[in-house]
């Protein structure tokens, strides 16, 4: 674990998590415009330039027409269409390229000239393989959309997703230890009620973003556009008649990412509770106020997405509230376990 604060060492951490969240919420555009399928190679660095010229384009496309997507569902599509959903696939793999590029050269620098000390570097090291999983755990996603059926692997899909996230939360923990200070290894501070409850409510909310995986990669949205009833009943029949149905069946997957929300709503406002009468400090306590406020923001952008049949600009902000509620629970996380250790 680091020791040594640095206040441009955290600029660059808050701007590099962001850059992963904004990475992470274009490519829910890309799968939301189906678009994630259009580039049927992976070439990371001949890939960076689009087709120049007519032949080029043509070339490109002709490999496309040889994919399920286009037999099975885009037939007849031009090549000024596919134009479209090649740019936004190539946007979103130049954007990676980016922030690998904004993750490497920064990274470097400061161990080069010892604003991160070598024997720190750890950390930075393991921000940097997550990185690169992350990339390959992509083109891996893409591949398993380019064999026999148009859909990628719902479960390839959630793994690109989560380490993703995982190096996003990585980035903004390491942030709030250069700002508020890092946690001596070396003293075993207890855990504080509160420190409990967030990381359960870090657990909910991990488990939450699983199956919003899930839901994403099967379209398990478009299973019922009705709420709180799905399929005409509360409680649909058969949905857990095999624990299989928990990882593959859609009506089972969107059911539980439906209700399962709700303990999160239950979890935040107990952990305010007990801060309030603690007398924590006034920021934590304003700040929990936020997160029950972005909370029940996040369960109303889900509800309308299922209402509007996963419109995709209610379905990009309920990711990206996602993704804030993500970096507000890593935040409240290092807060209360720097409390608990003083």
């Amino acid at each position: 674990m680091p020791k040594t604060q640095n206040k441009t060492v955290m600029q660059w951490l808050y701007i590099f998590a962001f850059v992963v969240a904004f990475l992470v919420v274009f490519g829910g555009f890309v799968r939301l415009t189906r678009s994630g399928l259009s580039i049927v190679e992976w070439n990371p660095i001949s890939g960076a330039m689009p087709p120049i010229g007519q032949q080029a384009w043509e070339e490109e496309f002709a490999k496309y027409q040889q994919t399920p997507e286009y037999l099975l569902i885009n037939t007849g599509m031009t090549l000024g269409e596919y134009k479209f959903i090649f740019y936004m696939e190539w946007i979103h793999r130049n954007i990676a390229r980016l922030a690998g590029l904004f993750y490497a050269f920064p990274v470097f620098y400061f161990l080069f000239r010892k604003i991160i000390p070598f024997k720190e570097f750890g950390i930075y090291f393991w921000m940097g393989i997550l990185f690169i999983s992350q990339a390959l755990a992509g083109w891996i996603m893409v591949a398993s959309g380019l064999d026999k059926r148009p859909a990628v692997s719902h479960f390839n899909l959630t793994i690109h997703l989560l380490l993703a996230l995982t190096l996003f939360g990585l980035a903004l923990w390491t942030a709030f230890g250069h700002k508020y200070g890092f946690p001596d290894s070396s003293k075993k501070a207890a855990w504080s009620l509160p420190s409990k409850l967030s990381v359960a409510s870090l657990v909910v909310l991990i488990i939450q973003i699983t199956y919003g995986g899930f839901t994403a990669g099967l379209k398990a949205g478009h299973v019922s556009d009705t709420w709180p009833l799905m399929l005409g009943k509360l409680i649909p029949p058969n949905l857990f008649a095999s624990w299989i149905n928990l990882f593959e069946s859609p009506q089972t997957i969107v059911f539980i990412h439906r209700w399962f929300a709700w303990l999160g709503m239950i979890l935040v406002p107990v952990v305010f509770y007990i801060v309030k009468k603690q007398n924590y400090p006034a920021d934590i306590q304003n700040g929990l106020k936020w997160l029950i406020g972005v909370v029940a923001l996040q369960i109303t952008l889900g509800v309308l997405t299922i209402l509007s049949y996963v419109n995709i600009v209610i379905a990009l902000i309920h990711q990206a509230n996602a993704i804030v509620l993500l970096g507000l629970a890593i935040y409240f996380i290092h807060r209360f376990r720097a409390l608990d250790a003083k």
